[in-house]
């Protein structure tokens, strides 16, 4: 039986009904979803979510009309964790459920391929996320902007060289294309980083051709 089958009706069953896009499809026309998780720690099989920012990028536009962040609230209290995001636990304990916010999560993303910076990450815990609420768990490809800076970078280096440390984060990526600096650790502000990178490096790995969806698509 598969994953749409197994799936509830809902939100996730809606997401695997639906096409994904080709990897042919052109990147002026590939619909992408730029999605940033505040969680309270790394590890998905025992952190949790408390903070998704998402923001569209059809081709080369990002659609700010489509932003969204919301503040979710998570079965254990954030810890530490605060210290990095900022968010205490007065204000996800008032935060919507993470049902709720993974029905609106799936609804934006369906149809389109998730971007995002180290994007295993927002895979992880989506996944587990999924598992969690409907007992079942999407694959999902992904375009990661980490590993299209690696290919960026790693052009202009000596043959076997490794970019220099910390030269892949998501600030410093954007700072190499004079891209602005925001605050860090909002969910929202940090899709939109990832967005407006993304068009960074798509334009300069494209320079002269046309790049495909199977260009970019992270392989893991």
């Amino acid at each position: 039986m598969r994953a749409r089958d197994r799936a509830p009706a809902g939100a996730l069953r809606d997401y695997l009904s639906a096409a994904p896009p080709t990897r042919t499809t052109p990147l002026g026309e590939l619909p992408l979803l730029a999605l940033d998780f505040e969680t309270t720690g790394l590890d998905a099989r025992d952190a949790h979510i408390v903070s998704i920012g998402w923001v569209p990028v059809d081709g080369r536009a990002i659609r700010l009309d489509g932003a969204r962040r919301l503040i979710v609230r998570p079965a254990a209290e954030v810890g530490e964790s605060a210290v990095v995001h900022g968010l205490t636990d007065d204000v996800v304990g008032a935060g919507v459920a993470l049902e709720s916010a993974l029905d609106q999560v799936l609804a934006a993303l369906t149809g389109r391929l998730l971007l995002a910076h180290h994007s295993v990450i927002e895979t992880d815990f989506l996944a587990s996320a999924c598992r969690q609420v409907y007992g079942e768990a999407p694959r999902l490809a992904s375009v990661d902007t980490l590993l299209l800076q690696e290919r960026v970078v790693t052009t202009t280096l000596p043959h076997g060289q490794e970019p220099p440390p910390g030269s892949l984060r998501l600030w410093a990526a954007r700072a190499r294309y004079g891209l602005p600096t925001y605050r860090a650790h909002d969910a929202l502000v940090d899709a939109i980083a990832c967005a407006e990178l993304y068009l960074a490096q798509t334009a300069e790995l494209g320079a002269g051709r046309e790049l495909l969806a199977r260009h970019v698509v992270a392989r893991r």
